[in-house]
């Protein structure tokens, strides 16, 4: 590194501010927003927020409408109880039980007989499928049955995880029970003795996804491109149980409107600087699928700089980097040991693998994440360091992109 860009980043990496990146992830998870599902009021309320912000910091922002099908949606509590002879206990739904995507949609409560999946008649029981055994497989061979109770890990704080990506409905209504509630239902089904009521009430709605893009400056002829990524969308709030959203994904949204920030105020000579906040990642990354094939029809190349979770860092954020990311990773490297961030290769999941598929250099930034997918993810469990070092790192990294070390190695991997 030069000493004239070591002098560049000593000036604005103390401009960044972890209580106003603190801020945007309140905002983002407020009531307002009700867990920004794509397709939902909450997700639009949210984009108006942003694009405001956009503009507000001086860029050209536009929108781009893409459809998305077959969106699951909770639409009601499910009802759902069990016992054994007389004694009955209802189940707490987002905790002891929740509908499993790819269930059937059942307003009507089913009663029927505890039954065990694949041993006996399945007619109009609730079987209940041992652990290991795959639920889709249990239902092909359960034609007639009430529906399947499969168990579910529950996360630190009793929580069921909340997914949209998933397979096509099934047949049957399906729901998913902790630990401890299958095993007592199993054991019932065992002896003959049980029994359930439940519906799953679950439909699929076709919706609209909407991206927000913002151009703040052109590269310089030959210079070079940076595109700052974070998808702002959730997985929705259930009905009674809110679903904040603040790890996944607005700490990421905020880090890059944080950089963007930053650099809109001091970007280093002859590097262009795009933000894309994408719609539609937790229903399988199709706001990016969409925008990364805009890209490459329209022979734009930008460096992709994806974070998704910001939230809570233990000791390292994790990297990955897909297409020709050589020259990507080594800007990563030398912005990390500037800041005096580590950095280890890992799985990151995200919008930043969509980018890399259609020829982009990209990387996805990771940075923990508590209460994945359910009401626990709430803006208190953010870690204002975290923000602050994710930040400072993506901020370093556009800031050296100028000097685009071709030739530099890189310990973090490189995935062409």
């Amino acid at each position: 590194m030069s000493s004239e860009s070591a002098a560049h980043l000593h000036a604005i990496l103390p401009l960044v501010s972890a209580e106003r990146m603190s801020a945007t992830v309140s905002a983002l998870a407020a009531d307002d927003c009700t867990g920004r599902r794509v397709g939902t009021a909450g997700g639009a309320a949210a984009r108006s927020w942003l694009v405001a912000h956009l503009c507000g910091l001086g860029a050209a922002v536009d929108t781009d409408d893409f459809p998305v099908r077959a969106v699951p949606e909770v639409y009601t509590t499910p009802t759902v109880v069990w016992g054994e002879d007389a004694t009955s206990t209802r189940l707490t739904f987002g905790r002891e039980v929740a509908v499993h995507p790819a269930s059937t949609d059942t307003l009507q409560t089913r009663r029927g007989p505890l039954g065990v999946a694949g041993s006996g008649d399945p007619s109009g029981r609730w079987l209940v499928v041992p652990t290991g055994v795959n639920p889709l497989d249990a239902a092909r061979a359960a034609q007639g049955a009430a529906g399947l109770l499969v168990s579910r890990a529950v996360d630190a704080d009793g929580w069921q995880y909340t997914v949209l990506a998933g397979p096509d409905p099934g047949p049957l209504p399906i729901l998913t029970l902790n630990a401890s509630t299958h095993h007592a239902m199993l054991v019932a089904a065992t002896t003959g003795e049980g029994w359930c009521s439940a519906n799953t009430p679950l439909r699929r709605r076709d919706v609209t996804g909407t991206n927000i893009h913002a151009r703040f400056a052109a590269a310089a002829p030959d210079g070079i491109e940076v595109l700052l990524t974070a998808h702002y969308d959730g997985v929705g709030d259930h009905p009674g149980l809110r679903q904040p959203g603040a790890s996944d994904n607005a700490s990421g949204v905020a880090v890059i409107l944080e950089a963007a920030r930053i650099l809109t105020a001091d970007r280093p000579a002859g590097v262009g600087l795009a933000v894309a906040l994408l719609d539609a990642e937790e229903v399988g990354a199709l706001g990016s699928a969409h925008h990364s094939q805009q890209l490459h029809a329209g022979d734009v190349r930008p460096l992709v700089i994806n974070v998704d979770g910001a939230g809570l860092l233990d000791q390292a954020a994790t990297v990955e980097a897909g297409g020709p990311a050589h020259a990507l990773l080594a800007l990563l490297d030398q912005a990390g040991r500037h800041t005096g961030l580590a950095l280890a290769a890992g799985p990151v999941a995200s919008d930043n693998r969509r980018y890399a598929t259609a020829g982009l250099a990209a990387v996805g930034i990771g940075a923990g994440m508590g209460g994945y997918h359910s009401p626990a993810d709430t803006p208190d469990r953010v870690d204002p360091h975290t923000l602050d070092a994710i930040a400072r790192l993506v901020v370093a990294t556009v800031c050296l992109a100028a000097s685009a070390p071709d030739t530099v190695s890189s310990p973090i991997g490189d995935k062409r």
